[in-house]
């Protein structure tokens, strides 16, 4: 009984921390719309000059389109854990480091 209890704690811990959910402002400088998809989720196009409140899981990927809407996804973040609570994301600032790694103008 104590074993099943003691399983019934561990389980619960590891599932609250897994389900954490952090909220967060998605804040697009730039004069263009962005297209992003987040799985699970939506699909957010962010209007220029704008904010998009959101909560999302640690863990939950974030995909953009380097190319434009047609071109191939790539990843532009994943949510972690050590990401503190009402973050204002430059999601147009993101995008432009990202192409950077991935050599994209």
């Amino acid at each position: 009984m104590k074993k099943s209890l003691l399983i019934l704690i561990v389980s619960l811990f590891f599932a609250n921390i897994k389900a954490q959910n952090i909220p967060m402002t998605f804040h697009n400088g730039s004069f263009t719309s962005i297209p992003l998809i987040i799985p699970g989720v939506m699909n957010p196009n962010l209007s220029p000059k704008s904010n998009s409140g959101l909560s999302l899981d640690v863990g939950q990927v974030v995909y953009f389109f380097p190319n434009g809407k047609k071109g191939k996804q790539e990843i532009l973040f994943t949510v972690s854990s050590s990401w503190k609570r009402d973050t204002i994301l430059q999601i147009d600032e993101i995008i432009k480091v990202r192409k950077k790694a991935l050599k994209i103008k």
